[in-house]
């Protein structure tokens, strides 16, 4: 079962390959994400250097799929044909505080008109698309 309708565009790895890790680890259930092999430091997007030191070190490096909502909104206007009809949803920005806090975005799954609170624990739920032309994996989150 997906928590998407059939009919949105595939995720493709950027022409770069830059976030290629980060696509091929979904599919084996990780989270993958980039921190500097010079200072350690954490980041997200993907880069070719690090924010704070300006190495070019960057490693990707597997978190655990678990963090806290930093932030959220109730979508209500779909932004591609095939979400006419599905809305509302969730969109969290979830803070992950064991990989230096970094943020990311994703949809919050479960009744689109569920009480959130900022601060509230979540955990990554991997969606994946196996039927596709080019399988890929989502990753949503869910609280816990």
């Amino acid at each position: 079962m997906t928590y998407l309708p059939a009919g949105l565009p595939a995720p493709v790895t950027e022409a770069d390959k830059l976030d290629q890790p980060y696509w091929e680890g979904t599919r084996q259930g990780k989270l993958m994400v980039q921190r500097c092999g010079a200072c350690g430091t954490w980041q997200w997007g993907p880069e070719w250097l690090c924010h704070e030191c300006h190495s070019f070190d960057m490693k990707w490096v597997e978190v655990e799929g678990r963090g806290t909502i930093y932030s959220w909104t109730r979508c209500w206007h779909p932004v591609h044909p095939a979400l006419k009809g599905f809305g509302p949803y969730v969109a969290v920005v979830v803070e992950l505080p064991h990989a230096g806090k970094i943020r990311m975005l994703g949809n919050l799954i479960g009744d689109p008109q569920q009480k959130v609170e900022i601060g509230s624990a979540v955990t990554a739920v991997f969606e994946p698309h196996d039927d596709a032309k080019t399988p890929y994996t989502l990753v949503h989150w869910q609280r816990v």
